[in-house]
């Protein structure tokens, strides 16, 4: 496994796309429409998981000789997931065949709808699903519940992918592109990729191999759109996991969470790289106003949390936080607190709520839960992460149900803080050699963390402040050994207090080592994640 593991490849690692349930369906309905030249419907969700899923479909339906209408719902009036009345529009507008990505697994009542009023739909989602699934001609999830693909790792664009090689393969069948050039599918891995680690789910087996195939494409910056979003935000450097997570994806979200929420999906789709400029410059402004939203909201959650005792989840609720940030804030909660979190903004007796997991605890199911017991207007999710919707008047028992079912489950399986170390290292042991070894690990994320050094007995020799928040120190040994090393955001932690306190006591540091290129081609850095003093 470890050739594999080291050079991941779709060759190796793909799956057949027809061993899902209601892809056979679905794909040769999609190959039908191509043919017929019918139009299809592309509904998706705001987040980047349903945007680069949205663009990916429209790319190939678009390469194919196909038409498409993406529409994605907005976030403060119309909430998560398929709708009846949108579906019903694009009924009106005479479409009779609906794609939902990264949504659709829960939305019974809005397909009953559309079913009813002659619409046929195929959802493609990863989001766990009821025993009672939407009536669709296919739903394609490998976390619906009478599934047994291995796969259940899948983002919603990795699926989608798989439905683009199905009706692919469908089309050859039928002889469309006799006369046609076949598209090369690996072209839109960019895609697949930066929906895969923005979604966080593991990057294990085939979700390894898209990732690592896809930022390959993505350094060749064929899409118009992803350039333009690079450029802006002074991306100078081949993109990796960590850019797409946290520089790109970001920006990509913002449309969905502050401004107009089709923007990310504008952006991935254009061909007009005038256009992608002007769509990621204002993308870039909607970030900034996210951040400073963002800011404010987390305020006002902590000092709710604080107010009260914190039971088996982190609980916030109020009137007035912005729905477009509170599963950021929830992250930041989770990331506080070490336990599950959830975050709910209220308005018009009705609250959206955003909840983020810990490992060990499926998020997922606890919501599921409190709406088959009927709790919830609506819900769902995945472990990690889950978005719901409650009526005010059932907010307190809400937490309740919450608070005991996940308390139980953290008692029970004695979950806890932990930081895996997965090595000892010396200051001298930290050279290029094997920062250059320690990155064909890559891609890192979610499932396939990046390794974690314990450096024993490491003396601060200098310490500062840097960028406002951040503490740069060189470390030493007994051999003589000097290394720099940095702790980003950590002014006024412990961690921060620890390497600046004077005189400083040797510590004992958990890092991750960095390739350092500012001051010499071959340096290196620690980034310290933690400390404990000896004793």
């Amino acid at each position: 496994e470890a050739e594999s593991y080291l050079a991941p490849t779709l060759r190796a690692l793909l799956p057949d796309p027809f061993h899902l349930r209601g892809m056979a369906a679905a794909a040769e309905r999609l190959a039908e429409a191509v043919t017929g030249g019918e139009p299809v419907g592309i509904f998706g969700d705001y987040d980047v998981d349903g945007a680069t899923a949205a663009a990916l479909l429209q790319r190939f339906m678009a390469a194919v000789g196909g038409r498409t209408r993406i529409y994605i719902p907005d976030r403060m009036r119309e909430g998560y997931g398929p709708n009846a009345p949108a579906l019903l529009g694009l009924k009106a507008e005479g479409l009779r065949l609906v794609v939902t990505v990264d949504c659709g697994t829960a939305a019974v009542e809005p397909l009953a709808a559309a079913a009813k009023a002659g619409l046929e739909v195929v959802v493609v989602d990863h989001h766990a699903g009821e025993p009672r699934l939407p009536p669709a001609l296919a739903v394609i999830n490998p976390n619906r519940l009478d599934e047994a693909s291995p796969h259940r790792q899948l983002a919603a664009v990795g699926v989608a992918f798989l439905l683009v090689v199905a009706v692919n393969s469908r089309l050859r069948a039928r002889g469309w592109y006799r006369g046609r050039v076949e598209p090369d599918l690996l072209q839109w891995l960019d895609l697949v990729a930066l929906g895969t680690v923005c979604d966080v789910v593991p990057l294990t087996g085939v979700n390894r191999a898209l990732v690592a195939q896809g930022l390959k494409v993505m350094a060749r910056r064929g899409n118009p759109g992803l350039a333009a979003l690079a450029d802006v935000a002074r991306l100078e450097e081949r993109p990796g996991a960590y850019h797409l997570g946290f520089v790109l994806g970001p920006r990509v979200n913002a449309g969905g969470r502050v401004g107009e929420a089709d923007l990310g999906a504008r952006l991935l789709t254009t061909g007009d790289p005038a256009e992608a400029r002007a769509l990621a410059e204002r993308l870039e402004r909607h970030n900034s106003e996210r951040q400073e939203i963002e800011a404010a909201v987390l305020a006002g959650a902590i000092a709710t949390v604080e107010a009260s005792p914190v039971g088996g989840i982190v609980f916030a609720a109020a009137i007035g936080w912005h729905p477009g940030v509170i599963g950021i804030v929830a992250s930041r909660l989770r990331e506080r607190y070490n336990r599950p979190a959830f975050v709910v903004a209220l308005e018009g007796g009705e609250g959206k709520g955003s909840g983020r997991s810990v490992g060990g605890i499926d998020l997922g199911a606890a919501v599921i839960a409190a709406k088959q017991a009927g709790l919830l207007v609506n819900g769902g999710g995945h472990a990690m992460a889950a978005g719901l919707t409650v009526a005010a008047d059932r907010l307190e028992a809400l937490r309740a149900f919450l608070d005991a079912r996940i308390g139980r489950e953290l008692a029970e399986r004695r979950i806890m803080p932990t930081l895996a170390l997965d090595g000892m290292l010396a200051l001298a042991g930290a050279n290029r050699a094997l920062v250059d070894m320690l990155e064909r690990l890559q891609p890192f994320g979610a499932g396939n963390a990046e390794p974690l050094f314990a450096v024993r007995d490491a003396r601060i020799a200098v310490a500062e402040v840097v960028g406002g928040s951040h503490v740069r120190c060189i470390l030493a040994d007994a051999g003589g050994a000097r290394l720099k090393a940095i702790a980003f955001r950590s002014l006024e932690t412990p961690l921060g207090r620890a390497i600046l306190r004077k005189p400083a006591t040797p510590l004992h540091l958990a890092c991750r080592l960095r390739a350092d290129n500012w001051s010499r081609a071959d340096g290196v850095q620690l980034l310290i994640e933690d400390a404990a003093e000896p004793h």
